[in-house]
């Protein structure tokens, strides 16, 4: 492993390290992700961590439930700041173990902040985001020759009277929205009010990596409805544009290696 102090250095010897722990699949963790959880004092982790990766922490390591769902939260963001801190500056090596990576929706920079202003030394060890690696094992790439050469990440958290500018994501070639289950209704009739096309190809993921991985396709103008009869719930990855077509090709695929069957499917 590398140092454990920062360029900057820090106060107590102890160290937090902001580890992604990849979409769900335990084995897409990193090599150097893995390597920092066996050897923690401390794991504060999420609530899509798989129970797998954190028995690879050592036996007596302390392992703190940080999670957070649309309807509650363990710990509020400041309260898990504090704790990082805190235990750092005893001297720890804390693995703060979040889904996906760090920085993407996952509010890694804030708690490197914290660390920062608290002289706490601190590392970004990235992980496999789930914007990309969900629909990629499930038959679905963000980018395809003549079909799109681009793609955006967004909130789906952010919904309705909201900073984001929906008209541009209505352009993109391909989107991608994350944390959106609850609101797909809105946010498609948000895409669909600044010129997306209804009968865009969309599809859902639900559990995205794991053994329980749902897929629906669909359009941008049903796709709404499919998941709600379907009950699909979060964790949940939205992939709406014209790449989602070559899942018709690609699903054998992707089903053999770990990605889940459609559940529903209208494509035409």
């Amino acid at each position: 492993m590398r140092s454990r102090m920062s360029p900057g250095g820090g106060r107590g010897g102890g160290i937090v390290y902001l580890v992604g722990a990849g979409p769900g699949d335990p084995e897409l963790i990193t090599v150097r992700g893995l390597r920092c959880l066996r050897q923690a004092d401390v794991v504060v982790y999420d609530r899509l961590v798989d129970a797998r990766l954190l028995a690879e922490a050592p036996p007596a390591a302390r392992r703190v439930y940080a999670g957070k769902s649309p309807d509650r939260q363990a710990l509020r963001q400041q309260e898990i700041d504090a704790l990082l801190v805190r235990q750092a500056r005893a001297g720890r090596v804390v693995v703060r173990l979040k889904g996906g990576d760090p920085f993407v929706f996952g509010r890694g920079g804030e708690e490197a902040l914290a660390c920062a202003a608290a002289g706490v030394a601190w590392e970004a060890v990235p992980g496999v985001t789930s914007a990309v690696a969900v629909p990629g094992l499930a038959g679905i790439p963000l980018t395809h020759r003549g079909v799109a050469a681009s793609f955006a990440v967004v909130t789906g958290h952010c919904a309705g009277a909201d900073r984001l500018d929906w008209a541009a994501f209505a352009r993109v070639e391909t989107l991608v929205v994350l944390m959106g289950a609850a609101r797909l209704g809105e946010i498609t009739a948000l895409l669909a009010g600044h010129g997306k096309a209804l009968d865009t190809p969309a599809a859902i993921v639900e559990n995205g990596s794991r053994e329980d991985e749902r897929v629906l396709t669909g359009t941008l103008g049903d796709i709404a409805e499919l998941a709600a009869t379907a009950g699909l719930a979060s964790p949940a990855t939205l992939v709406i544009g014209e790449v989602v077509r070559l899942r018709q090709a690609l699903a054998p695929a992707a089903a053999a290696s770990g990605g889940g069957a459609d559940a529903v499917s209208r494509l035409a």
